[in-house]
């Protein structure tokens, strides 16, 4: 018999059970078909679109609409628990006993001590999984917050694996305020979201192929922001600065309800004595903006 508990699906009050000791058997509200699956295939024929259930063709679009952003919101909160990925320690290569090595007591089983394997992940994974940033903004505001039975354990492996990050920023003398970047914390998060095993990228990927697609991404970005410019318009904000070698710089930035855009940097050391030039400095800035937004 099913218990309250179960009972607090939506999809309950759309179906019933056609014997209470049968808790898969259910009878559809809509077209009073009988069939075997539980309640998720009680949502699936509602919602429609599955290979393994028909849809139900009395059901009315508000009450699909109604049972599929039930599902979409079940399987966001299912996904938040699930943030904390299973790690398989064999795999981790805890080799360096100098920095302190890492004991995983293995439990005895009737046949015998083993450690338990990660979840083998599929295509469907690519499909199912939260996107970084949005995990990062959640953990953040404290709804990613898990508590886990493994928070010492756990500890110890995060203070192993940021001493691994640490060590690359020094060796490779990256600066140390890269960590502050927005896209840093989004970029752990894919890495312990694909889990162990992990290829880094090659010379040639983040030479060539890697830094294609990064173009094709600023450029994507840059277009947004033009078209935007073109429909509310924007303001230049030209920012000038000297460096070491005593050069005026100006570097053009464009605002807009968007955001601001750096678009170039000029050496404006043999403009900034004589008004005329400035004016048609900033003159050709101008007219090759609106080139672009008319462009676009």
């Amino acid at each position: 018999m099913a218990d309250e508990s179960s009972k607090k699906d939506l999809a309950w009050k759309y179906g019933r059970l056609q014997n209470d000791q049968d808790i898969n058997t259910f009878v559809y509200g809509f077209c009073s078909k009988v069939t075997k699956g539980g309640v998720y295939r009680l949502k699936q024929h509602l919602v429609g679109g599955y290979r393994n259930a028909i849809a139900c063709k009395k059901c009315s679009d508000h009450v699909k609409e109604e049972i599929r952003d039930y599902m979409s919101k079940k399987k966001e909160i299912k996904e938040q628990r699930n943030l904390i990925v299973d790690i398989d320690v064999q795999d981790y290569g805890m080799e360096d006993e100098d920095e302190g090595s890492i004991s995983v007591n293995n439990r005895a089983t009737s046949s015998g001590s083993s450690l338990k394997k990660p979840r083998q992940k599929g295509p469907m994974d690519a499909f199912f999984t939260l996107n970084p940033e949005s995990v990062v903004q959640n953990r953040k505001n404290d709804k990613g917050k898990q508590t886990s039975l493994n928070a010492a354990y756990k500890k110890e492996m995060r203070e192993h694996t940021i001493q691994r990050i640490a060590r690359w920023f020094y060796d490779a003398g990256v600066p140390l305020n890269a960590c502050t970047y927005d896209i840093f914390a989004p970029l752990i998060e894919s890495i312990g979201q694909f889990g162990p095993g992990l290829k880094p990228p090659t010379y040639h990927e983040l030479r060539v192929p890697c830094l294609k697609k990064e173009l094709e991404a600023t450029n994507e970005l840059m277009s947004s922001h033009k078209a935007e410019w073109a429909k509310v318009g924007c303001t230049i904000m030209p920012d000038g600065w000297t460096d070491r070698r005593n050069r005026t710089l100006i570097n053009f930035l464009v605002n807009s309800p968007k955001g601001t855009m750096f678009i170039e940097s000029i050496d404006a050391s043999s403009y900034v004595k004589d008004g005329k030039k400035m004016f048609e400095l900033l003159d050709n800035f101008v007219e090759a903006l609106e080139k672009q937004m008319l462009y676009k």
